[in-house]
């Protein structure tokens, strides 16, 4: 049986990718996948107990209620970072202290809520990505804590890669602890 290391608990899919060039193919599948997560988050988590969803991810990690409500708060984030790199010249985004965020009394609360909230969110994200022209994903946007400027194309690959990240998360757990659910 392989040994699972924090390293992969944390990162189950590998580092956060932060592409500046990319094929029309790579793009198109990282749409695709911003399309499909609310579908495939609600899927995995739907039919958990009260005990499963307060379970940690993996040791000081967060409950896997917690990862749901991030996953709407982050891309509500995305979102914005979105629309202002397409509004504005190479807008400096604004961070958010995510670990804060997720010590909050909303993220102890049922997840249906931020379900929902990423269901619609993505399918304004995605309405918006499917109707932008090439030139639209070169269009520029900087991150402060880094200092470093992406391009739309970049934000697509992250929040895709984001999505299915802690989904992965999700998943992995539910097989190390053979929950059953459906």
């Amino acid at each position: 049986m392989k040994q699972t290391t924090l390293e992969d608990l944390k990162y189950p899919l590998g580092h956060m990718p932060t592409p500046l060039t990319y094929s029309e193919t790579e793009l198109y599948e990282w749409i695709n996948n911003i399309e499909k997560l609310p579908i495939q988050l609600r899927s995995s988590v739907q039919n958990l107990t009260p005990e499963q969803l307060d379970t940690p991810y993996r040791a000081e990690g967060w409950q896997v209620r917690q990862v749901v409500h991030h996953v709407a708060d982050s891309h509500i984030n995305a979102y914005m970072r979105l629309k202002c790199a397409l509004t504005e010249d190479n807008p400096t985004i604004k961070p958010y202290e995510e670990q804060l965020w997720a010590e909050l009394k909303d993220y102890k609360e049922p997840i249906e809520n931020p379900l929902q909230i990423l269901t619609n969110i993505h399918q304004k994200m995605t309405l918006i990505l499917r109707g932008m022209s090439a030139i639209d994903f070169q269009r520029l946007w900087t991150h402060p804590s880094s200092g470093k400027t992406f391009n739309i194309g970049t934000l697509t690959a992250m929040y895709s890669w984001h999505g299915r990240h802690h989904l992965a998360h999700i998943e992995n757990l539910k097989t190390r602890m053979k929950w059953r659910t459906g």
